[in-house]
């Protein structure tokens, strides 16, 4: 393989792992308990400045400590925010939507607050590139591939092998059925969203090194988010993997050949054509 031919393949799996890695929380959320959830571009905003935060304080990023500082913040407000606003609202699709997206210009405006509307860079350890053939690529990107391939094969075996996986496809197949059978359904949605909002901070924590952190970086991985689940369908992992590899190749083929802007246009003109003629996805949960 020519060098020209690895850089574009190399930079095809970047984006389709960028794009599972901001997706993977919102898919759990909307997927599995049918909540929209319009602040989960937030949620990876907070995740980005909790490396921010590290930073201040000086300590070496190669830390845990973004990781850990970012997952007990998203827990603490996934708990709340699903205890608090969500919990009256299920069943509600409409109400959730408004309050979530609430929630996102609150937590927009607290973070503008606390840290400024600058943007923010954050330079990693791992930046160096390695020699790849006659190509040198970027260290971090190759750390960051892998760790989404190896989510994607772990969240497989989890959800289909596990006891707790069980219980959740239990749930989300019918709920009433589960709860007669003794599966504790509301702590069980409770813990499902958690983790979706938790996710979405690891994901901001993971792409800090390689995205200009500013307040509103949330919206456009909400909307990408989205897009990779109307396309793909909900509550399935094939649907998620779908969704990823559609939209993710169209946008990174058109913006390679026309552009960002003709990419993003191109996921639009997609997402409207799967609503219009495939509403549930490519593989929708029956």
């Amino acid at each position: 393989m020519d060098g020209g031919t690895l850089l574009h393949a190399l930079n095809l799996a970047y984006e389709l792992a960028t794009l599972a890695l901001t997706t993977l929380g919102l898919a759990v959320v909307f997927g599995l308990l049918g909540v929209m959830n319009m602040a989960h571009g937030e949620f990876v905003m907070i995740g980005a400045y909790s490396v921010v935060t590290v930073q201040q304080w000086g300590w070496p990023l190669v830390s845990a400590l973004p990781l850990a500082l970012a997952l007990a913040v998203c827990a603490a407000l996934g708990w709340a925010v699903e205890r608090w606003l969500i919990r009256p609202l299920y069943q509600r699709p409409f109400d959730t939507l408004l309050a979530t997206w609430a929630l996102a210009m609150l937590l927009r405006k607290l973070v503008e607050a606390i840290y400024g509307k600058g943007y923010r860079n954050i330079e990693s350890p791992l930046g160096a590139p390695m020699q790849l053939g006659s190509l040198q690529y970027p260290v971090y990107r190759l750390v960051l591939i892998a760790l989404a391939v190896a989510l994607m094969v772990g969240l497989y075996f989890w959800y289909r092998r596990s006891a707790a996986g069980l219980r959740v496809r239990a749930m989300t197949a019918n709920p009433v059925l589960a709860q007669a059978l003794g599966i504790h359904t509301r702590r069980l949605a409770s813990q499902a969203f958690v983790v979706g909002v938790m996710l979405a901070g690891a994901a901001g924590v993971l792409l800090a090194p390689l995205v200009r952190i500013e307040p509103g970086i949330g919206v456009d991985y909400l909307l990408d988010a989205f897009f990779v689940l109307v396309v793909g369908g909900l509550g399935t992992l094939g649907g998620f993997a779908g969704g990823v590899g559609v939209i993710g190749g169209a946008q990174a083929l058109t913006s390679s050949l026309a552009g960002q802007t003709s990419g993003y246009a191109v996921v639009l003109m997609l997402s409207i054509v799967f609503l219009w003629l495939k509403p549930d996805g490519l593989f929708a949960r029956r």
